[in-house]
């Protein structure tokens, strides 16, 4: 019988003796293209033994990604913004200002060679960061990303609460390195999600901390992240 994401222990430590995560946010919005040769060079260096593990906070401007799971049906408008196809997990996403993406580049040979588990660990981080701001942030068995209840809206047509999906995960790995990561919405254009059917879910919707009534900066969801990342990734320090 094989475990639930919610039976699997969240944290994702690394062996004893490991150095501390570095962390960097970058100025301003950060191009595609150049994130992605970033992470190219970083993970093969984390490989090699030539740098450390890093989690790199950015925004970028207006795109949507398309996973290794994307259907064409679910590019809903295809001028509206550009579209890169990359080697993630999953399907179609938006990224965009307003909205923190946190590429993750861990070595899961010093943790634990086990994908499932990583995946359920970084839902974990996502869900102690909102509880800082007193957000129930829930996993749901069969999608993946976090997701707030909406008791406020009718429920759906199957009788199911509404809730809508407030963070999203795509990741991918190469020689046990991770790279992509996580986004999280703070206060992104919420329209924008409109162009696409967001990881593939149909019937729910996409939110945002500000969406939720909360008035908090990128700087404020930041130091979230930062402050619960230890307790699921273990030690961390600037770049």
């Amino acid at each position: 019988m094989k475990s639930s994401r919610d039976e699997l222990a969240p944290a994702f430590l690394p062996l004893e003796g490991s150095s501390p995560v570095a962390w960097a946010v970058a100025d301003g919005l950060t191009d595609y293209d150049f994130a992605l040769a970033f992470m190219e060079e970083r993970v093969a260096a984390i490989r090699d033994g030539t740098a450390s593990e890093l989690v790199w906070f950015v925004e970028h401007p207006p795109l949507y990604t398309a996973g290794t799971s994307a259907k064409e049906v679910d590019l809903l408008a295809t001028d509206r913004f550009p579209v890169y196809a990359t080697g993630r997990g999953g399907e179609y996403t938006y990224h965009g200002p307003g909205q923190r993406v946190v590429y993750v580049m861990l070595d899961l040979k010093k943790r634990r060679e086990d994908i499932r588990a990583f995946v359920t660990a970084l839902e974990q981080w996502i869900i102690f960061t909102l509880a800082s701001f007193n957000v129930k942030g829930e996993r749901r068995e069969d999608r993946v990303g976090v997701w707030v209840s909406r008791p406020e809206r009718p429920a759906l047509a199957d009788g199911s609460p509404a809730e809508d999906k407030i963070a999203a995960i795509g990741i991918r790995l190469r020689k046990w390195v991770s790279f992509h990561g996580i986004s999280i919405n703070v206060e992104p254009e919420l329209s924008h999600f409109d162009g696409i059917v967001p990881c593939g879910v149909r019937g729910h919707g996409v939110t945002s901390l500000v969406d939720l009534g909360l008035p908090v900066e990128m700087y404020d969801l930041d130091r979230a992240l930062l402050e619960s990342f230890e307790s699921v990734f273990g030690p961390i320090e600037p770049a």
